[in-house]
This record gives C-alpha cells, sequence and structure tokens, in this order.
C-alpha cells in the first residue's frame, strides 16, 4: 500500500514541477528575445522540464500497467486515459524542436561559441502551450480519478 502512495506522490510532484517549469523556460525564453535575460535560465528550466517528464513518463508507466492502480484493462478502456496520453504526445512532438536547437545551445556554449535566438520567440509560445496542454491532462486524470466514464 506505501508504493501505491509513493508512486502517485511522485508523479504528482513531477506534474507540478514539470508545470512550473516549463512556464519558467517560457517566460526565460521571453526575457531572452526581449534582450534581457541570459540562457542559463533557459537551460536550468528545461533540464528540470525534461526530468520531470521522464519522471511522469516512468512512474505514470508503472502505476497504469504495474498493477498498482487500477489495472490496464481499466486504462486501455478508458476515453480519457487515450487523451491524456493523446495530450502527452502532442507535447512530445511540440518538444522536438526547441529539444534541438537546446542540445545545440549546449554544446555551443560548451566550446565557447555563440547560440543561435532568432525563434526565442517561437519557443516560448511553444513552452507556454505545452503548459496549457499539462492542464488539459490534468483534467483528464481528474476525470478519471472520479470514474468520469464515456461512450
Amino acid at each position: 500500500m506505501l508504493i501505491h502512495w509513493f508512486l502517485a506522490a511522485v508523479h504528482l510532484l513531477a506534474v507540478a514541477l514539470g508545470f512550473w517549469a516549463v512556464l519558467t523556460r517560457g517566460m526565460a525564453f521571453r526575457r531572452l528575445s526581449d534582450g534581457a535575460g541570459g540562457a542559463r535560465s533557459v537551460l536550468i528550466a528545461d533540464n528540470v522540464w525534461g526530468i520531470c517528464a521522464v519522471i511522469l513518463l516512468i512512474s505514470g508507466g508503472v502505476r497504469a500497467f504495474g498493477g498498482y492502480e487500477k489495472g490496464a484493462d481499466y486504462y486501455l478502456h478508458q476515453p480519457l486515459f487515450h487523451l491524456k496520453m493523446a495530450l502527452f504526445v502532442l507535447i512530445l512532438l511540440l518538444e522536438i524542436a526547441p529539444m534541438v536547437t537546446l542540445i545545440k545551445w549546449r554544446l555551443a556554449l560548451a566550446r565557447g561559441v555563440g547560440i543561435d535566438t532568432r525563434r526565442v520567440g517561437l519557443f516560448a509560445r511553444i513552452s507556454h502551450i505545452e503548459a496549457l496542454l499539462v492542464l488539459l491532462m490534468i483534467v483528464a486524470a481528474t476525470g478519471m480519478a472520479r470514474g468520469a466514464a464515456f461512450g
């Protein structure tokens, strides 16, 4: 029973911290586009966002399919679970361009070379859209927790 509680707590903490991190990253991108911020704050927030995404994926997978919650059959037949997973995949797809760019930034900064900041405005918008998608995932999760059924 303690493992159920622990997994749920880790999952929820990763949601909260990940939401904060992606919003913070978006604001840091925005400051960078205004010439007021540094790349370091973008990269720190991005690290936290990435770590939280991995924790969410692992803890969510274990909770859903590891026999710690309602069971795989429940989740696979729950439309709100499919919505959550679709939103997660959408976040992953939106994340490709910022992720590739930030990897290039890390490599450039390690070599002491300048970074390309031309698309930081776009990446700020993407980060804020991802934050909205996280909120929608929370809405879907609360529906599942309350036994909302559709179909």
